[in-house]
This record gives structure tokens, C-alpha cells and sequence, in this order.
């Protein structure tokens, strides 16, 4: 008797398929004409992220620009297929960062020049801006930073989170209420985001490594259960380096 099984065509085994930029990235790494190639195919890339990080119209002969340029052949570097992210959404934003960090600096040197008391805005000696104005302006540009940085980690922390099935608005409400739930919330997610083997698991499995947990930590198999999703958010913030979301998972003094 024949069965239905052998005369079925045997299913091929199809290999997850790498898209095209990260496919080059990889290559990038080890052959330095493809590298060269990306760096100039995807310039109006770099123009578009620097300007967007710099808050204003960057051209190729801006110093921005070169900046930008070296954190897109950073980011080939740094950038790993198994990236919770794409590479284009990954450079984005290490170009941001190398240019917020770059224009900090310049405006760090020129208030130092300022404080000479030798230079005014129109290039004569005479008025000279305060230390306080200067110091002002610096405050509220690194204010101003800080909080569209905060914005763009939520965000990015929000694509995370959708992996796992979460939103931001069940975390108010799935965060533990007592302050001891919290802090074994904290130290599990800590233990995870420190061991490889724990990390793959919840990377893979989008789940927790309950049956490893339960060995290595101090709480009930049914406590880690009822706060898994809180304990998943909190491990996505320590591997994600979202330095502005770092208070939830700090001690507080």
C-alpha cells in the first residue's frame, strides 16, 4: 500500500534570508571595495541622519558630515546580523550620537574661548557674553538633547518590546507593587542580560528561561511567571543601551 507521506514532494529547507544592506554589511567588514562602495552609496543617508541629529541643513562640506561618515563605517564594525535591529535603523543611530557628542564638544570650546574674554559675536574685542549666558545656552542645548534622546530610546524601546508582545502602557500597570518585587524584578533581569546562554534563550524563545532562572535566583517559579513580561522590559533596557531609561532598573540611593 502506498502511503500519502511518499509520493508527497520532500519540503526544502529554506534558509531565513539576510536583506540585501545587511548581507553587503557582512561583506563590508572583511573587503574594503564594498565598504568604500557603501560609504558613497548611501551618503544621502548620512546627510539625511546627520542633519536630523544636528537640527539642521548638513552638506558634505560641513563637519558633520565627516562625523556622520565615520560613525556609518563604525557602525559596519559594531553592526551584527542578529541585531534586534536593521542596519540602517542601528547607523542611524550611532551616527546620531557621534553627532551630538561632536557638537557638545564645539560648544564646549567655544565657551572656553569665550571665557578668554578676547572674542565678541562680531569678531572685535569689547562686549564679551557672560559666563552665565554661556553656561545657560549650554544647559538648555544639553536639555534639549536630552529629552529628544529620550523620545528616540522610547521609541526604539517600544520596536523591543513588540517582539515580545508588550506595550508601554502595560508596564504601568504589569510593574510590581511592592518595592522588594521590584528590585527581584531588577536582579533577575540583571542576571539575564550578564549571562550569554540566558540572553540567546530569551532572544530565540521571545521567553524566559524560567526552568534556568529558578536555580540561579532567590524567587518562586510562580513570582517570575506572574512578573515575566516586566522582568523581559527591564532585560531590554540593560543589553539595549538606553542610558536615559536606566533609572527604572538602578537602585534608587
Amino acid at each position: 500500500m502506498i502511503s500519502l507521506k511518499s509520493i508527497l514532494p520532500k519540503r526544502k529547507v529554506v534558509e531565513p534570508e539576510i536583506p540585501a544592506i545587511e548581507s553587503l554589511v557582512i561583506q563590508a567588514k572583511v573587503d574594503l571595495q564594498i565598504r568604500n562602495d557603501l560609504l558613497l552609496d548611501y551618503q544621502p543617508f548620512i546627510l539625511k541622519a546627520a542633519s536630523k541629529a544636528s537640527k539642521r541643513y548638513v552638506s558634505q562640506s560641513h563637519d558633520e558630515f565627516s562625523v556622520a561618515l565615520e560613525g556609518f563605517n563604525e557602525a559596519i564594525d559594531q553592526y551584527e546580523v542578529d541585531n534586534k535591529y536593521g542596519f540602517l535603523s542601528f547607523a542611524s543611530m550611532v551616527i546620531r550620537r557621534r553627532v551630538i557628542d561632536f557638537i557638545r564638544k564645539e560648544i564646549r570650546q567655544t565657551r572656553d574661548i569665550y571665557l578668554d574674554g578676547n572674542f565678541t559675536d562680531d569678531g572685535e574685542e569689547g562686549f564679551v557674553e557672560s559666563p552665565a549666558q554661556i553656561k545657560g545656552s549650554l544647559d538648555e542645548f544639553n536639555r534639549t538633547i536630552e529629552q529628544e534622546e529620550t523620545v528616540n530610546e522610547i521609541e526604539d524601546f517600544e520596536q523591543a518590546l513588540s517582539r515580545y508582545d508588550i506595550s508601554l502602557y502595560q508596564l504601568v500597570e504589569l510593574s510590581p507593587k511592592h518595592q522588594d518585587a521590584r528590585e527581584n524584578a531588577k536582579q533577575i533581569a540583571k542576571t539575564i542580560a550578564e549571562n550569554n546562554e540566558l540572553l540567546d534563550y530569551l532572544n530565540e524563545k521571545q521567553q524566559l528561561p524560567i526552568k534556568q532562572l529558578v536555580e540561579m535566583v532567590s524567587c518562586s517559579r510562580k513570582t517570575i511567571e506572574r512578573n515575566r513580561k516586566y522582568i523581559i522590559a527591564l532585560t531590554l533596557i540593560h543589553v539595549g543601551g538606553y542610558s536615559n531609561l536606566k533609572e527604572f532598573i538602578e537602585p534608587r540611593e
